[in-house]
């Protein structure tokens, strides 16, 4: 009997590399400082923790804060973060060529992902906004387990899609989406229009680090060409 060949999956991370939310995470976690009475986080220290769990980031900008505080600081920031999404004015706007990319990669036979540190709510209504939700067939975020760079839910993206890790990609732009990926022995892909340097990315262990979205499908074709 043959043995199943696996599916193939492409995974995104979602800020920084489909959409460019800086803005608005740096809005919201300033709002949520002031809050609590705390001076304003800098915007480059909350940059640096794209992608992380909120409780993960919190925790990075007040590492001698209580258990309690990080975790009302936390819901300040969902809180701050939902009131922003209902101003007038506000974007996210798509980094230039994803989404044609992604559209592309949906005619193939490959499976679409995103691993996220969104919530679900806040996932499917960047997607939505930006008409991408119908692309993706697995959906994975903080509301799913532990966050990055833990593995857990790109495993489980890959489980359920009937992929191995040596049929993924995991593409994002900061450290923790590429220890996530190498965690889970997939392939590693940097993108450089993000959080993080390129240099920080290829230490991390990226197998490739990406300047333009254009190469990605090259990349997968050579990819998986050799499978």
């Amino acid at each position: 009997m043959m043995a199943r060949t696996p599916n193939r999956l492409v995974v995104f991370d979602c800020d920084g590399t489909i959409v460019d939310s800086q803005h608005n995470i740096v809005t919201a976690m300033t709002r949520a400082f002031r809050r609590h009475d705390l001076d304003d986080p800098v915007p480059a220290a909350v940059r640096r923790t794209v992608g992380l769990s909120i409780l993960e980031s919190v925790g990075r900008l007040l590492p001698d804060a209580p258990h309690e505080t990080l975790e009302s600081v936390g819901e300040a920031y969902r809180t701050a973060s939902y009131e922003l999404r209902l101003e007038p004015g506000h974007e996210e706007p798509m980094f230039p060529g994803v989404g044609d990319i992604i559209r592309a990669l949906a005619d193939t036979d490959a499976i679409l992902a995103v691993a996220t540190g969104k919530s679900q709510r806040g996932l499917r209504r960047t997607l939505q906004n930006h008409d991408l939700k119908q692309h993706f067939t697995i959906l994975k975020t903080a509301d799913d387990g532990p966050g990055k760079p833990d593995p857990t839910i790109l495993l489980d993206a890959i489980a359920e899609a009937g992929a191995d890790p040596m049929s993924t990609v995991m593409i994002g732009d900061t450290v923790f989406d590429i220890a996530m990926a190498r965690s889970a022995k997939t392939h590693a892909v940097g993108v450089t229009w993000g959080y993080h340097e390129p240099d920080e990315l290829d230490a991390a262990g990226a197998h490739i680090i990406l300047d333009e979205i254009t190469a990605l499908p090259n990349f997968l074709e050579t990819l998986w060409g050799k499978n």
